[in-house]
């Protein structure tokens, strides 16, 4: 895995600013569980960046819908999701070491052959290595909200990512969100609103509720218990 890992900002147009950060500053501590995975696992699935399209039936051994998840955390809804649908491909990114050691240990354990995992920065791997229409769905599940007002530029979703995303999805793909945050929602709804090439699934244009394809969290459960909402987009590439 590389060592530099480059974060992606955006000015009050929705244009990426990039700026390089040092990969170990976000590595954290991991335990011998996750090292082991990544020992034992990133040999047969892992991915390593590079600036080179991929071709993902070589990467899965065989053709078949590709789903990629955006920021997996600790991979646990990710590993179900794959184990649920054995002929669906899946490919995770993640910038957290842990979460990504964490993840092929989960998928070791569920002995799964359809997941595949990076550990570097999304908008790179979009832009360099993901081929255009190449992706059935793209999920984005609970990324940091930047809860200050002066920070709302930070958030990934802005107009240029919801067109990247586009360019890579297949027509009659998904680009599926999740937040818990309603401010989030708010602002996801607006620039997917705006977005051209989308048609919003949800009955009413705004939120859908929750597919049973997104698996339940630890943490959202305890997040309902607590009364908190969760809000879920989804918008379907129709050109």
């Amino acid at each position: 895995m590389i060592n530099n890992v480059i974060s992606p900002e955006y000015d009050e147009n929705g244009r990426a600013l990039r700026r390089v950060r040092s990969f170990v500053r976000r590595q954290g501590r991991l335990t011998s569980r996750q090292q082991q995975a990544l020992d034992n696992m990133w040999p047969e699935m892992g991915v390593d960046y590079q600036e080179k399209l991929v071709n993902m039936a070589e990467l899965f051994g065989r053709e078949a819908p590709v789903v990629l998840e955006i920021g997996f955390g600790m991979g646990t809804s990710l590993v179900t999701m794959a184990s649920q649908n054995p002929a669906t491909n899946f490919l995770g990114v993640e910038v957290h070491t842990p979460g990504v050691g964490a993840c092929l240990a989960s998928a070791e354990d569920e002995k799964l052959s359809n997941l595949r995992v990076m550990c570097h920065d999304a908008i790179e791997v979009l832009n360099h290595m993901i081929p255009d229409q190449s992706l059935t769905m793209v999920q984005l599940f609970f990324p940091d909200p930047w809860h200050k007002v002066r920070h709302n530029k930070r958030r990934i979703v802005q107009p240029e990512f919801a067109q990247l995303i586009k360019s890579k999805l297949k027509t009659g793909g998904i680009f599926h969100m999740a937040t818990d945050w309603q401010p989030y929602a708010e602002h996801m709804l607006e620039v997917m609103s705006s977005a051209e090439g989308y048609r919003n699934l949800s009955e009413n244009g705004d939120y859908v509720p929750r597919p049973d394809s997104r698996p339940i969290t630890k943490f959202e459960m305890r997040g309902q218990r607590l009364g908190h909402g969760v809000w879920d987009l989804m918008f379907e590439r129709i050109k």
